[in-house]
């Protein structure tokens, strides 16, 4: 082991300032909305600024209010169709497109490559997206959710460079030996570029399950297929609490509207947080690959 200069040791104090502040900086809303969801109703209303701590006695009310709430419920079911079913299937495409564009023989590959990337660049727009879909047929539907955002040009692409750094040779044995270009992915290519497959689960779980503004464009009369976060959207930001707990059991609800907001909060954060552990491990890895050449 090399010994470190004494700018490198500045620089590794500082770096790690650094970093233990932008940890403090993100950890600190979450944990602000955590013991705002499970303090007391009327402290919370009374009280300003960031909670480090519950306030009053602890309570699961506004927990309670949204588990008994079939509205709030149906969203989020409605969000884990959207995930499986979006993530599943741009899975399957970008794996698909990933493998033809890795293959070194492909017909017209460089202007096929050229024109992903050009789509990264410029799109066709709010207002002709929005008119193919309607054109499809798919305004109102759970659809309009899953079909358009199925397809990444940056997913391709990152996939396509895992795949392209499979040695050649082992391909071509696969071929000699009868192999076809079916079994060639799943049998040799999918078993080895795990890691750069829980990325792009990763990056797909978190798009869908983070979105609303597609839904409040493509389900403008079918409220029933809102997904949580445009459900949450309603909840925080156009106060529509007394029409989403108006079937709490005679209770003074009010007073558990700012409960309810970080309980909502809290619940469509969580499963995002509870994922990440189980794929970081192939994170770094994943999202490296291509970086390093030699």
């Amino acid at each position: 082991m090399t010994k470190r200069s004494t700018g490198e040791k500045i620089f590794a104090v500082f770096n790690t300032i650094f970093l233990l502040s932008l940890c403090i900086v993100f950890f600190l809303p979450v944990w602000h909305v955590a013991m705002g969801s499970i303090s007391d109703p009327l402290k919370v209303a009374a009280t300003s600024g960031l909670y480090l701590k519950p306030l009053g006695k602890a309570t699961l009310g506004g927990y309670k209010l949204i588990m008994q709430n079939s509205t709030i419920i149906r969203a989020y079911g409605n969000t884990l169709i959207y995930v499986v079913a979006a993530t599943l299937l741009g899975l399957v495409l970008n794996i698909l497109a990933a493998y033809v564009m890795s293959t070194q023989d492909l017909l017209f590959g460089k202007p096929f490559a050229l024109f992903i990337v050009f789509t990264m660049i410029f799109s066709g727009g709010l207002v002709p997206t929005f008119m193919v879909v309607n054109k499809l047929g798919m305004l109102d539907t759970r659809w309009a959710l899953i079909i358009p955002g199925a397809l990444s040009a940056y997913n391709i692409i990152i996939m396509r460079t895992s795949f392209a750094q499979i040695p050649k040779e082992m391909l071509d044995a696969a071929k000699i030996d009868g192999a076809s270009e079916v079994k060639i992915l799943t049998h040799i290519i999918l078993p080895v570029s795990k890691s750069i497959i829980a990325v792009i689960v990763l990056f797909y779980a978190v798009q869908h399950w983070n979105a609303w503004f597609n839904a409040s464009l493509y389900l403008q009369k079918a409220r029933n297929l809102y997904p949580l976060q445009l459900t949450l959207r309603e909840i925080v930001l156009q106060s529509t609490e007394n029409s989403i707990i108006a079937d709490a059991d005679g209770q003074d609800v009010m007073i558990f509207r700012p409960l309810i907001k970080y309980a909502t909060i809290m619940i469509s954060t969580i499963p995002m947080m509870v994922l990440y552990p189980f794929v970081q491990k192939y994170f770094v890895s994943g999202v490296m690959i291509g970086s390093v050449k030699g």
